[in-house]
Parts: structure tokens; C-alpha cells; sequence
């Protein structure tokens, strides 16, 4: 068998191992809508999210989603879109976009499986291989194992390890700060006064998608 046979085959057997695979929504609290190429439209429990695909909170709202043995909680105020959803024999890759708001992973592989695991927002890239985070786009919160926070125009990236975490500062040239310990209220320090909501500015003066989510480029 000649070698442009053998890497045929290699690469036809990779096809049919690697497909895409699809999210759902296991819990709805409040205003939760789901986009595929036009409208907003109200989600429910057992809803499919596929790829490209987005979803949004309303105030005081939150949604969770179950894809592959990721759980992502998404609260308040947020936009995620979910831009590629991959499931290999024992793989699973899974990349979101963070418009705004925040939210949390929850990654258990099972067995061998190893999963790949991105949130990507406007300002900077979490990558990870199986464990636990909190993340809005511009400040990462580990919770367990370990999380690289990259920064999307520089390229910097830092490794964020258990009980630890660290953010984007636009102040400083958009350098990501060095790791610290955790803070339990990491996300309310900026803004207390939102903390029910999500949200990381003035709401009012924000668009919003029609569930009322703001849309915020650049998450403090």
C-alpha cells in the first residue's frame, strides 16, 4: 500500500470518527432566548442548541446547558454563542463566544475522553483540558484544575491554577495580571451593585438582543 493510500485512509477514518455534535438546555430560570439564523425565540427545557447557534439571559435569568460532559451555567445578562461542537471517539471539543455577560464550566470527562474546552470573548481566549472555571470575558476564576488566559491581540498568555485567578486590564495596555488567590467575590467587586444581575455597566445605556441581554464589547 503506497503512502498517499495509507494517509487517505488515515484521514478518511478521522472524517467518520469526528462529528458534530449538539447542546441542551437542561435549565431555564427566567427570560432565556435561543438564536439560529434569524429570530430570537423563547427556550425551554430539552431545547437543541447546534453550532452557531446562540443563547441569551435576561435580568435576573440564568440557563444551563449540557454538551458532552461539559455543564455551562450562563448568567444573568449574557450572550453565548456556541462556534464549534465536536465529539471523536474519545474526544470532544467544544469552543463558545463570550459577547458578554459571564459564565461557568463545569468539565468531567469520563474515563479516557479528553476534552477540549474554549470560551473565546473580544478581549481574551480560556483554554482548557477538563476542570472548573468561571469566566466573563475578561476575568478568569479557576475552581479546579488549571485554565490558560490568553490575551487575543498581544498573544500573552497566563496559566491560572486551582483557587486562583486573574484578568484583563485595559489600564495597562491590555496586560493580564498575575495570578492571585481567589476571591469569592471576584465578579462583584467592580460593580457591587449589579451583582444580582450579571451585569458590568450602566444597562441603560447598553443594546440589548430582545430577552433584554446587553451586549457589551469590552466586559470590565
Amino acid at each position: 500500500m503506497s503512502k498517499r493510500i495509507i494517509l487517505t485512509t488515515i484521514a478518511i477514518f478521522i472524517v467518520f470518527n469526528v462529528h458534530a455534535q449538539q447542546a441542551r438546555i437542561t435549565e431555564v430560570k427566567g427570560n432565556v432566548e435561543i438564536k439560529s439564523s434569524r429570530d430570537w425565540e423563547a427556550a425551554s427545557v430539552g431545547d437543541i442548541i447546534g453550532k452557531s447557534m446562540s443563547i441569551s439571559t435576561g435580568v435576573r435569568s440564568s440557563a444551563v446547558v449540557a454538551v458532552g460532559s461539559s455543564t455551562i451555567t450562563i448568567s444573568p445578562l449574557s450572550i453565548v454563542t456556541l462556534e464549534e461542537l465536536l465529539r471523536g471517539e474519545n474526544s470532544e471539543e467544544t469552543t463558545l463566544f463570550l459577547r458578554s455577560g459571564r459564565l461557568r464550566a463545569d468539565i468531567t470527562p469520563p474515563g479516557s475522553t479528553e476534552v477540549e474546552f474554549t470560551v473565546r470573548s473580544p478581549t481574551t481566549t480560556a483554554s482548557v483540558r477538563g476542570t472548573s472555571f468561571t469566566f466573563n470575558g475578561r476575568r478568569l476564576q479557576v475552581h479546579s484544575g488549571s485554565v490558560s488566559l490568553i490575551n487575543n491581540i498581544s498573544l500573552q498568555k497566563v496559566v491560572v491554577n486551582r483557587n486562583k485567578n486573574t484578568y484583563f486590564d485595559p489600564d495597562n495596555n491590555g496586560r493580564i495580571k498575575p495570578v492571585n488567590e481567589t476571591d469569592t467575590d471576584i465578579f462583584n467587586l467592580v460593580l457591587p451593585e449589579l451583582a444580582d444581575t450579571g451585569s458590568g455597566g450602566d444597562s441603560t445605556s447598553l443594546p440589548v438582543s430582545s430577552s433584554g441581554a446587553n451586549i457589551i464589547p469590552e466586559w470590565q
